[in-house]
């Protein structure tokens, strides 16, 4: 939303700082990623890949999570422009 003295370009602190949180999450997401993919080419063993499927299911969720956020800061910026 546009204020008094705000141009339509301008981005507000809060929404650059959860911009910013957002690209943070996905760098570090990236890496539990990476990571996952790496566990599953091990051979694990019966508990070992219970685990890994859990941690894969996590991993989906949170990469969800994190577009429908970064969706969502797009969506709000071209309502700004």
């Amino acid at each position: 939303m546009t204020t008094p003295g705000n141009s339509p370009n301008e981005v507000r602190p809060a929404n650059q700082t959860i911009r910013e949180l957002a690209h943070d999450l996905s760098n570090a997401l990236e890496i539990i990623v990476q990571s996952s993919f790496l566990l599953g080419t091990l051979e694990l063993g019966e508990n070992g890949k219970q685990w890994h499927q859990l941690l894969d299911g996590g991993v989906e969720r949170a990469t969800a999570i994190n577009r429908q956020l970064r969706e969502a800061l797009r969506a709000e910026d071209d309502q700004t422009q």
